[in-house]
């Protein structure tokens, strides 16, 4: 066995990779149960399409995350007991297993701005959550983990998505959603006990900035000052726009496979199991691929395929009720998904700076999450004027711009794109 072998069986066997599991899974439940069981609930209580496309906009707090990730540099926690991010990440987890429960406590036929109220306080303290263990796990990891500890926190983040997209659906056939949310709030106890018994003070911790003033503005400087003004303002549109069309196909994914026929449980057992293991296989497969591809030509090949995989869709629509074809289609979309999510993290992740990373990934992952957000809430709409088969070649062609954009972000024989500062 090689020595690169060995040290790489090494580090993934590490507790700092077994704590990334915990940061991805806590990470990733709150957004699924937003994305996926939220809009199953109201579709199954009878909720229109369009009250439920505009039900996106509870996660606008994922979008201004970068507003309030200043603060959470400045301030802490418990920092006696638990340092700098881990109070806040206790605090946090704990939050939201108690809120989590209470949108069961509503009718969405009656109580419908509660619930989105509800939401709202969810999505901010989930994209909160969000900022502390992106802080924490760029403190935790040296620079040769970075790559394996994303991979490791994303997987974990979309194994997740089983919790509210799959086992939750099962559960609402046979239990009140009472009882069905409180069991999906249970889920973010792990990651409380692990944040306690597990999770090591960080190496590396970044200093405190000076004042909240330097917090604020540091991280935008150094951006700006780095890239310059121009290919700043090129970058944070392409991140609006790259995965765009795979976003908007997936928005109202839910609520297409009931409309074909197929049941909650069927879309649990079938439709969520389709999308996760391909999504997982893509984000695995695009990581080792890209150290022969480089970034540039990975974010051209990955994005051509995840945007082509969105047309599988359009052809379940034609197809209709069909297990075998909604299994083939959505697997077929995530693994694109997951191949050009691969490329898309390593992008973000060369575009920050270590000494400001909370506050650029907040503003670089809160501008990647907009058209899931604002774009997505009108979505509804275009689906009812256009039917199903449309849209989704509506879908198609809106993540073509993304893919021009890259002559100028990455052009396919040109310097590396999303330069690091050492680069």
């Amino acid at each position: 066995m090689s020595e690169h072998a060995l040290n790489w069986r090494t580090a993934l066997l590490s507790r700092r990779m077994l704590v990334c599991v915990f940061t991805g899974f806590s990470s990733g439940l709150p957004l699924f149960l937003l994305l996926q069981l939220l809009p199953a609930w109201m579709r199954s209580e009878h909720v229109d399409l369009k009250s439920i496309g505009l039900m996106t906009l509870v996660q606008m707090p994922y979008t201004w995350k970068f507003l309030w990730s200043p603060f959470l540099d400045r301030y802490a926690l418990m920092s006696g007991w638990l340092g700098r991010r881990r109070g806040w990440m206790v605090v946090l987890q704990i939050a939201l297993t108690c809120i989590i429960p209470v949108l069961g406590q509503f009718n969405p036929q009656v109580d419908l701005g509660i619930i989105a109220l509800v939401s709202v306080a969810i999505a901010f303290l989930s994209a909160t959550q969000d900022i502390v263990l992106d802080a924490y796990r760029r403190e935790l990891l040296d620079d040769v983990e970075q790559g394996l500890g994303n991979i490791i926190h994303v997987n974990a983040y979309r194994i997740s998505g089983l919790i509210p997209a799959s086992l939750a659906l099962i559960l609402s056939d046979h239990m009140p959603w009472s009882s069905v949310f409180l069991v999906t709030a249970l889920f973010m106890l792990p990651g409380a006990f692990a944040t306690l018994l597990l999770s090591p003070a960080p190496a590396h911790q970044a200093p405190e900035p000076k004042g909240l003033r330097e917090s604020v503005i540091g991280p935008f400087r150094e951006f700006v000052q780095r890239h310059g003004a121009g290919s700043t303002v090129l970058i944070l549109l392409f991140m609006c726009m790259y995965k765009l069309g795979d976003g908007m196909a997936t928005a109202l994914s839910t609520a297409f496979y009931l409309d074909l026929g197929f049941t909650k449980t069927e879309i649990g057992v079938i439709a969520k199991q389709a999308g996760l293991w391909p999504a997982i296989i893509g984000g695995m497969v695009g990581g080792i691929w890209m150290l022969r591809l480089g970034l540039n030509r990975a974010l051209w090949i990955f994005g051509a395929m995840q945007l082509s995989a969105v047309l599988g869709f359009a052809v379940l629509a034609q197809i209709g009720h069909d297990l075998w074809a909604l299994g083939t289609a959505i697997s077929l979309e995530y693994f694109g998904i997951g191949l050009g999510t691969a490329a898309f993290v390593s992008f973000i992740a060369r575009s920050t700076h270590p000494s400001y990373a909370a506050t650029q990934l907040a503003l670089l992952t809160s501008i990647a999450s907009l058209p899931r957000t604002g774009i997505n809430a009108g979505m509804g709409w275009v689906a009812e004027h256009l039917g199903w088969t449309d849209y989704f070649l509506f879908c198609f062609l809106a993540g073509i711009p993304g893919m021009i954009m890259l002559i100028w972000i990455a052009p396919w024989n040109g310097r590396e794109a999303a330069h690091s500062p050492d680069a």
